[in-house]
């Protein structure tokens, strides 16, 4: 796949060009419309012998003659979460499918899996694009994620690489694919918001996690616990059989199978996020990838990506830009 000269610019709302405005407005803004007369199914998605992953779907009235796009939310997100609400609202009405997934553990569903959800768990998004392929005979299916979930997208794709015809494409926002960078940026003093907001629900769901599976954690430990990075080395390495926090950040980074992508792909970053620093992506793969569109305007935040009002479209650039981008290389049958 040649690249093309698409090259989309973003006019940041005037009041928004601090990146955590940016950052922390766009979630506040009312969006009471959204998916509003669109019917909707909940799915679950058998993901490994003892895990299941919930889903919503929003499927057209012949499933079989429309392509379909699976969503993934980022760390401590959902499927109620704003953007994965907007976005299937936007995809839908030109005519996908649209399959919002909760990553594990995610959306009360602690009780479907024994294990907690980490950021190499790309296997769970092959297996939902795999299933609605071979089970629900759809032929077309692109996948989108955000930060956390923008960078499990990335993994999934360059480990298929061409061996999964149904997967056409795929969209990453803010990914996080080089987590150790990531974690460490978040951790600093000027993060301090973003940093406790995670920690204090990555504890509440591990005590919730905890009521389902007495006795497999240990929550003495968790009073102690100060970072990220403690939890991770703490819970979130070990759980998922990783040797450490520094080698669970190392192994499950993106980064290291950009260069075997071979399906479009789309990754939108912000010059100014937070916490996922710029030069994490002045690697060769992206840049060299053929396969790839890297679009990183000078502002956005993290996942923010709020715009100047525009006559033919809403605020919410990336979302916009997510269903352009996939729009441009199918053609759906009307809704």
């Amino acid at each position: 796949m040649a690249k093309t000269s698409w090259t989309p610019t973003l006019t940041p709302h005037p009041l928004l060009t601090n990146p955590h405005a940016m950052t922390l407005f766009p979630r506040f803004w009312p969006r009471p419309n959204l998916l509003q007369g669109i019917p909707e199914e909940e799915r679950l998605f058998q993901v490994d012998p003892e895990s299941k992953i919930l889903a919503e779907c929003n499927w057209q009235a012949d499933r079989k003659r429309h392509p379909a796009l699976v969503l993934v939310h980022g760390l401590e997100g959902c499927t109620l979460s704003h953007y994965m609400l907007g976005i299937a609202h936007k995809a839908w009405h030109v005519g996908f499918n649209v399959v919002r997934m909760n990553q594990r553990n995610c959306g009360g569903t602690e009780h479907l899996t024994p294990t907690l959800y980490n950021g190499g768990l790309s296997s769970d998004v092959r297996a939902v694009v795999s299933e609605l392929a071979f089970k629900d005979g759809i032929e077309s299916v692109w996948v989108a994620g955000y930060s956390m979930g923008g960078s499990l997208v990335l993994r999934m794709a360059g480990e298929v690489g061409d061996r999964l015809p149904a997967l056409r494409g795929v969209a990453a926002v803010s990914p996080n694919i080089n987590p150790a960078v990531c974690v460490e940026t978040l951790q600093q003093k000027q993060n301090w918001i973003y940093h406790l907001h995670f920690l204090i629900r990555l504890k509440a769901r591990l005590r919730r996690k905890a009521g389902h599976y007495p006795g497999k954690y240990d929550l003495s430990l968790l009073p102690k616990i100060r970072t990220m990075a403690e939890f991770d080395n703490t819970y979130t390495a070990p759980d998922g059989g990783y040797v450490s926090a520094a080698d669970y950040y190392e192994r499950t980074g993106a980064r290291h199978v950009l260069d075997h992508i071979r399906v479009p792909t789309l990754i939108i970053t912000a010059q100014d996020d937070p916490f996922i620093p710029y030069q994490t992506f002045d690697i060769a793969p992206i840049h060299s990838n053929p396969h790839i569109r890297f679009v990183a305007p000078p502002h956005g935040g993290h996942c923010g990506f709020f715009q100047r009002t525009r006559q033919t479209e809403d605020h919410y650039w990336a979302e916009n830009r997510i269903v352009e981008f996939i729009q441009n290389s199918e053609t759906c049958p009307s809704s």
